[in-house]
């Protein structure tokens, strides 16, 4: 019997229908609305590909049910800007070209999104604190740290 789920995602309200109520959200965002982003990684929350937000929070959807966002708002990097609007951070990105593949960057925005919005000012060790737990695999990292520092005005 199939269960519905109820959420708003990226300012759309949604409903899906699933078999289990357990199943990760990630599966939810990727399989039945067809999301690019968040990204499957490691299934176990340990790299980020995968991060959302909900309600302002970064979780990690992989291992996040989707029954856990009955009546909640997800925001994955596609609600953030536009090609025409884009997010202050997204612009930051793409001036220091911190990405090589991309794979994790989704991970490290939404993270960053929410460290910029609750510390706007944040100093260069505490986006590293922030961003712990995220991983990268072509090594961008420095490169990621130095585009959320020109936001937040750290010293680099």
């Amino acid at each position: 019997m199939a269960h519905e789920v109820n959420f708003e995602c990226d300012g759309k309200e949604q409903r899906v229908a699933v078999d289990d109520p357990g199943m990760p959200l990630l599966y939810a965002l990727t399989d039945l609305l067809g999301l690019k982003n968040p990204r499957y990684g490691c299934g176990v929350a340990q790299c980020g590909a995968c991060t959302v937000q909900l309600d302002g929070v970064p979780i990690k959807s992989c291992v996040t049910p989707v029954s856990a966002v009955e009546g909640r708002k997800v925001l994955t990097i596609a609600g953030l800007g536009t090609p025409k609007q884009p997010h202050p951070l997204q612009t930051a990105f793409v001036d220091a070209q911190a990405t090589q593949c991309g794979y994790c960057i989704n991970g490290f925005m939404m993270t960053a999104v929410a460290i910029v919005r609750d510390n706007p000012t944040a100093s260069r060790e505490e986006i590293r604190s922030g961003l712990s737990g995220l991983k990268c695999r072509c090594g961008s990292h420095m490169s990621i740290l130095r585009a959320i520092e020109s936001v937040t005005g750290a010293d680099t």
